[in-house]
């Protein structure tokens, strides 16, 4: 059973629970970092960083060198991925992941030509003063920079939630809390001078005032490297913002919040981010790839990896391209020794089981751990929790482990979310302490997993709902539009109507005044021009010359009176068309004219034609 946390040094803060643990760091730790030869092969995952997967920008059949930029960043929280050698871009398709489910996804299958041959690099940037904040994010998005303590974020997204002014003090993690890893503190012997120039540039990108750097106090040689590179600054240039902090090795003091407490005496309460309290923490190996991306244009192709564990012949940190095969690497550190039945990516506290070791090397990879099972403690089975509290008592982010896991047995992932699941760091602390043998971390993951799941279906169909009234709304919009539209035009046709009435009435009223005088009035005759007409016989019997056609005499009364009648209906007719031409206004003069002569002709039955 672990021991439980040790004495915190004077001058410093401790925090809520830990233990001291059996770190295990040498051989690995005592050995100079090694580089990993090249491979036929190479496997890079599009999603090997939290946030989106990246976006190919090559295909197969193309011809890459080494720092090539081959996947671009898809979303806001994504980072780029770079050819880590020269070849071939043999295919694009699903491949094996570093992931405890044993689960594939989409990656790019580079095959090398064994020349290494290095594309042009990214400008370098040697005086980066002048460069403004957004200018260095950029870059680091560029040269896929991310955390490499583990939790593979974004840095430039990291550095951006940090407004420029808004951090005061930055803290370097070289804790590395975690049991047999090494790889940090090996960086930080053999090269403290990136390390310190990478804090710099940081220094300068948020705007703050002084670095902690805290280490943890079984690393002496580490502290001795940058110190002497801190004397030097000191003396060349009168650098005094850097301080190094050594805490004491109680685990998880590498934990952000953890470390964070213990420098600054600063709890960050739950629902908030280190950077409301003007802090900003990275890690060793992030600030010193990104000083080699500033001021030298190198993109993120290669991290050191320990290789450690009772199950590896010869235990070192390598220097290792992203993409790597792992069989490969433990192949370089002289191969599994006899009796090894478990790898995982990670340290025995945190880390994870592998299901093959054919899966590559990603950014996240900090340790490949191979153990036997006489290099570990015997699981029992688990037996019932006996609420002893051990594990609230031991857990670093002051929680009740025993509720959580009840709860998340229950299934009642709701009520594990009220006890703060989510501010679980997952450190195992809480199932090493348990007298139980309770896998609980195994349990607040599951949980953690469901509510996501449920998460994102309430995301769907929140998505949904909202499309389908989005949908509505657009439908009863241009139902609206057309209503109105129409409404529109009637009121437009109406107020021509209403316009041009008075204009009707008053052309209607005109030529019905015009036409009643040309009725009644007689016709008017030149005398100068106009042919003096014959009286006519007062009757057709004074007539003497009138006969009938047939030689016949005629009745003349009786031939009168039917020409009349006829001649009145024909007048009669072309009264009523002309009044309807008239009232379309079409009617002319011409027309007036001919209907007032036909209305005389019509008036004066008595009259020869």
């Amino acid at each position: 059973m672990p021991e439980a946390r040790a004495t915190i040094s004077p001058g410093l803060h401790g925090f809520h629970g830990g233990l001291d643990l059996d770190y295990h760091k040498a051989p690995a730790s005592d050995r100079p970092i090694g580089d990993m030869p090249l491979v036929d092969e190479y496997v890079l995952p599009l999603h090997m960083h939290i946030g989106a997967p990246a976006i190919p920008v090559v295909a197969v059949g193309d011809h890459v060198r080494r720092g090539q930029l081959l996947a671009r960043p898809d979303d806001f929280i994504s980072a780029a991925i770079h050819a880590p050698t020269s070849g071939v871009i043999q295919a694009i398709e699903p491949r094996g992941l570093p992931h405890p489910g044993g689960l594939s996804a989409q990656s790019l299958v580079l095959a090398a030509d064994g020349e290494d041959r290095e594309a042009e690099p990214l400008d370098p940037w040697p005086d980066y003063v002048d460069k403004s904040p957004v200018e260095l994010r950029s870059r680091l998005r560029e040269a896929g920079i991310v955390g490499l303590g583990g939790a593979v974020f974004p840095t430039a997204v990291k550095l951006a939630t940090a407004n420029p002014g808004g951090v005061e003090t930055l803290v370097l993690n070289g804790a590395e809390c975690e049991p047999y890893i090494s790889c940090d503190d090996r960086l930080m012997q053999e090269a403290p001078e990136p390390i310190i120039r990478g804090a710099q540039m940081m220094l300068h990108a948020v705007g703050a005032s002084r670095c902690l750097i805290g280490i943890e106090d079984n690393k002496p040689r580490a502290i001795e490297a940058l110190q002497m590179v801190l004397d030097r600054l000191a003396a060349e240039e009168d650098e005094r913002r850097f301080a190094i902090k050594v805490v004491p090795s109680i685990y998880p003091a590498g934990g952000e919040k953890q470390l964070i407490r213990t420098l600054t005496g600063i709890e960050v309460p739950r629902n908030r981010h280190v950077t409301d309290y003007q802090l900003l923490c990275l890690n060793v190996g992030t600030v010193a790839n990104s000083w080699h991306a500033v001021v030298e244009g190198r993109a993120l192709t290669e991290r050191v990896v320990t290789v450690t564990g009772g199950g590896v012949a010869e235990p070192q940190n390598f220097r290792v391209r992203i993409g790597t095969p792992m069989a490969k690497v433990i192949e370089v550190a002289g191969g599994y020794t006899e009796g090894v039945d478990r790898l995982l990516m990670g340290g025995p506290m945190m880390g994870f089981a592998l299901h093959e070791d054919e899966v590559p090397v990603v950014k996240a990879t900090n340790c490949l751990l191979a153990m036997r099972p006489v290099d570990r403690d015997p699981t029992p089975p688990p037996q019932p929790c006996i609420r002893c509290s051990r594990c609230s008592e031991a857990c670093p982010a002051d929680l009740l482990p025993q509720q959580l896991y009840w709860y998340a047995r229950a299934r009642q992932f709701e009520r594990s979310h009220d006890y703060h699941l989510f501010d679980c760091i997952e450190c195992g602390v809480c199932s090493a302490v348990c007298p139980s043998h309770i896998p609980l971390v195994q349990y607040f993951r599951h949980a953690k997993t469901e509510i996501w799941s449920a998460e994102r279906e309430r995301a769907k169909a929140e998505h949904a709902r909202r499309r389908f009234e989005f949908h509505n709304e657009r439908i009863e919009r241009q139902k609206a539009e057309r209503e109105a539209a129409l409404a529109k035009k009637r009121a437009a046709v109406k107020a021509a109507q209403e316009k041009t009435a008075p204009e009707k009435s008053a052309q209607e009223k005109s030529a019905q005044e015009k036409s009643a005088p040309e009725k009644s009035a007689p016709e008017k005759s030149n005398p100068e021009t106009s042919t003096p007409k014959k009286p006519a016989p007062e009757s057709v019997a004074e007539d003497p010359t009138h006969e009938r056609a047939d030689g016949k005499a005629s009745n003349p009364a009786s031939e009168d009176a039917s020409t009349a009648a006829l001649s009145i209906e024909a007048a009669r007719a072309r009264a009523k068309a002309r009044k309807a031409r008239v009232q379309q206004g079409e009617a002319t003069v011409d027309e007036a004219a001919a209907t007032r002569g036909a209305g005389d002709a019509a008036t004066s039955p008595g009259d020869p034609s």
